[in-house]
């Protein structure tokens, strides 16, 4: 484990950034982070969180956005420090140079594909529920006040999906607990950031339900959005946001395919899965990564050969699970 307030304390200029498309535990952790740095160092140290576009409801929900250079601009030559949050290096996007200048590069991450981790100093735990959890266990309780909590907060519900996923453990929840304590209403922040949708989101994701496929037998679902579709609905790409897991709520479904299209014969896919199929393993093929029930990639390819390609690896994973599960009780019957 590392010490934070030792990584930094002599520094003067500290940038902060996640990955493109920030979710709920990139941008919770890059916000706490700033906040709890503010705490600990006084505002004599200047901290720069780079962030993209996120979402409405986590905008809404989300404390200390005004650290945030939306428009990646600065007019430090080179930090003394800079975090790499819940990602690599490479996936920082337009921030990623100020990465890779700064004086010491510093990279807190959960990926598996990110284990060995891309800075000096690295605090990359793929066990652990999410970077929001890591983040809170290097820091100093001392410094932690209810608007760090609250984004700490929202950065584990969103990666464990509310405490559902297999990544949760009992440490996620004794730290969850702990930050509950600070006081903010943690069922509002479930009902925003889970389940409040506006009206645009709404209709694009009954489209993208009207409009799925079922195959493998029933086993796995796929559906897609156009940028025609995405115009006539005024949608943009953070509208996109919890489809996929919408998609994967089918009843007998192992995985679950969501993309749009950013750019002609450009995708934005995203993978789900039940536990049967690793969806990292898939996403990894693509140039992507995350988790094995949680992964997604951006391809170039038309719509079907992404799929096709997609198909024959999650099919392989599926006929693997089926032969195990056969073998398992072909003995367990002996």
């Amino acid at each position: 484990m590392i010490n934070i307030l030792e990584e930094v304390q002599d520094c003067k200029t500290i940038g902060i950034s996640g990955h493109v498309r920030p979710d709920g535990d990139c941008a919770g952790s890059c916000l706490a982070m700033a906040q709890y740095l503010r705490n600990a160092l006084g505002d004599k140290v200047r901290i720069d969180v780079f962030l993209g576009d996120i979402s409405d409801s986590l905008c809404r929900c989300l404390t200390g956005q005004d650290f945030v250079r939306w428009d990646y601009a600065t007019d430090v030559a080179s930090y003394d420090a800079f975090l790499c949050l819940d990602c690599e290096g490479t996936r920082l996007g337009d921030s990623m140079d100020y990465f890779y200048k700064a004086a010491k590069r510093i990279n807190i991450d959960h990926h598996q594909s990110n284990a060995k981790g891309s800075g000096q100093v690295n605090w990359v735990i793929p066990e652990a529920s999410s970077t929001c959890e890591l983040c809170y266990r290097v820091m100093d309780e001392q410094y932690i006040d209810k608007n760090v909590a609250l984004d700490l907060y929202i950065g584990i519900v969103t990666d464990t999906g509310l405490f559902q996923y297999s990544n949760t453990a009992p440490l996620t929840m004794e730290i969850a607990g702990k930050l509950m304590s600070y006081g903010f209403d943690h069922s509002d922040i479930a009902r925003q950031v889970f389940f409040e949708k506006n009206y645009i989101q709404q209709q694009i994701l009954g489209r993208a339900l009207l409009e799925s496929i079922l195959f493998m037998d029933g086993r796995c679902i796929v559906s897609m959005i156009d940028r025609k579709t995405m115009q006539f609905y005024r949608a943009l790409s953070k509208d996109m946001d919890g489809i996929v897991s919408q998609l994967n709520s089918t009843t007998g479904v192992s995985c679950a395919i969501f993309m749009y299209e950013m750019e002609p014969l450009t995708y934005k896919v995203s993978l789900r899965s039940n536990g049967d199929v690793d969806v990292a393993k898939v996403a990894e093929r693509f140039g992507g990564g995350g988790h094995a029930r949680a992964a997604g990639c951006t391809v170039n390819a038309s719509y079907h050969d992404i799929i096709n390609n997609m198909s024959a690896l999650i099919e392989e994973q599926l006929q693997a699970k089926d032969a195990a599960d056969a073998a398992a009780k072909e003995g367990a019957d002996d």
